[in-house]
């Protein structure tokens, strides 16, 4: 009998003394269906809730073109890549950036002028954190509204090179190449840098946002006095309310302060929706009749709505771990370490407070990110500059809810242009600061790379 006492204690211990499955801590949700990403926080009390949905319908809805009957969501474009947030981060998840050599709306192409001269008007750079293409702006826009001609069709060009393990075996890697053609106001600028940006997951964007700045510069000044490598950087951009620099959290190059900019940004460059905080269309010099096209308002996008979106962009939840008493996933979890995954791809962090937001204030998140700069090396280098961020810079993905990706958007297409099709695939793209780590995980038996994956995709 005390055998079987004896099993039953530990095997009851070593269901206690797991890692609980909490990734977005109190915000956490137990959900794997389509619908993981697209739940309220689980702490927020119903009596907040309203904001939530209301947020949520006007992230779904389309906007219309102006002027309308619909005088709340009129004011499209003139020049845009889609008419509503949803289309790219369908169910608030991933969108999917392409299919075959034809992107989707969930891509975007990036627009920059990396030049040295110092005739240049640099005020652009120091406001947007680039230099945007003289004609086309910051970001090419293929739709337009009538009367309006749209800025350029997009295609991508694919390339392909086949990664040999030490075991012998072999991984076929992508890397695409932006073509623009029937470019419709002339010429790109002969600097023009072109970069393919897919539209991430939403998930705990407001616990990344209440995760302090010292805790961010904690964590980047204890990788520059390790001896790894590892050597992650803040990137300080322009926040547009406070009218100063401040710590960049969001975007691939971490070139957004907070949400509500973020969600502000969004609406201007992808929607050609104004707003309080980008009140001007994006309409370049030779645009002239985008520059003439009927406003849907001054701005288009009341405060209050901006505010609703942000509210729901900050509290949507994180769903909840799996598998985390499977053998495999906790021997996966352990070679994640060994390796040094964990230094950039950090597990778990502290929020602050947040007094608007109490539900996300003080809770142990589990993120898989330091939200720093890093160097990755030539192979994922899009050369493209913002703010801090060089053209070999991203910032680290968190990689919660990864595992629940190809349920909620029918795909698996990772890093910031979706070439990798898979979680191996991305981790194969690791160069620079990262090498070390992706040479150790080449260099792990079969079986122990099948346990790491399993865990990642566990997240």
């Amino acid at each position: 009998m005390s055998k079987y006492l004896a099993f039953f204690l530990y095997f009851y211990c070593s269901i206690a003394l797991a890692k609980p499955p909490y990734s977005g801590g109190g915000t956490t949700v137990f959900n794997e269906s389509v619908n993981a990403y697209s739940k309220p926080a689980n702490n927020l009390p119903y009596s907040r809730r309203d904001g939530f949905f209301i947020g949520n319908a006007f992230f779904r809805n389309p906007w219309v073109i102006a002027p309308s009957s619909t005088t709340a969501r009129d004011g499209l474009g003139p020049l845009f890549n889609t008419n509503t947030c949803q289309s790219c981060h369908v169910k608030d998840g991933r969108g999917e950036p392409y299919v075959g050599n034809k992107p989707k709306v969930a891509l975007l192409v990036r627009l920059s002028v990396n030049s040295n001269n110092s005739d240049r008007d640099n005020s652009q750079f120091i406001k947007h954190g680039l230099i945007p293409e003289p004609t086309y702006g910051g970001q090419i826009q293929p739709r337009a509204i009538p009367g309006v001609a749209a800025e350029a069709k997009v295609a991508l060009e694919w390339s392909e090179t086949e990664f040999k393990f030490p075991d012998g075996t072999s991984v076929q890697l992508r890397k695409p190449q932006v073509i623009l053609s029937q470019l419709a106001y002339g010429e790109l600028h002969e600097e023009t840098v072109l970069s393919a940006r897919a539209a991430p997951a939403m998930i705990g964007l407001g616990l990344l946002e209440a995760i302090p700045e010292s805790t961010l510069k904690s964590i980047s000044e204890s990788q520059y006095q390790s001896d790894t490598g590892v050597s992650g950087k803040l990137n300080m951009v322009w926040d547009e309310l406070q009218q100063k620099t401040v710590v960049g959290r969001f975007g691939w190059k971490a070139a957004m302060p907070n949400v509500k900019q973020q969600v502000a940004s969004a609406f201007s460059g992808d929607i050609g929706i104004t707003s309080k905080i980008f009140p001007e269309q994006l309409c370049t010099k030779a645009q002239k009749e985008c520059l003439s096209a009927p406003s849907g308002g001054n701005p288009e996008l009341d405060d209050e709505f901006l505010d609703f979106v942000t509210f729901y962009s900050k509290t949507l939840a994180v769903p909840a771990r799996r598998d985390i008493n499977n053998q495999q996933v906790m021997m996966g979890e352990q070679y994640f370490r060994d390796i040094g995954c964990n230094q950039c791809h950090r597990e778990s962090i502290i929020t602050g407070i947040d007094k608007n937001f109490p539900e996300l204030s003080r809770q142990e998140i589990h993120p898989y990110t330091d939200l720093l700069l890093h160097d990755m090396g030539e192979g994922l280098a899009d050369h493209s500059r913002e703010f801090l961020a060089t053209g070999t810079e991203w910032r680290t993905p968190p990689l919660w809810g990864i595992g629940l990706l190809e349920t909620v958007n029918g795909h698996t297409k990772l890093l910031h242009d979706g070439r990798a099709r898979n979680v191996e695939e991305a981790i194969l793209w690791h160069q620079g600061e990262a090498l070390f780590a992706r040479d150790a995980y080449t260099n792990l038996p079969h079986e122990k790379r099948q346990s790491l994956l399993k865990f990642i995709n566990s997240l």
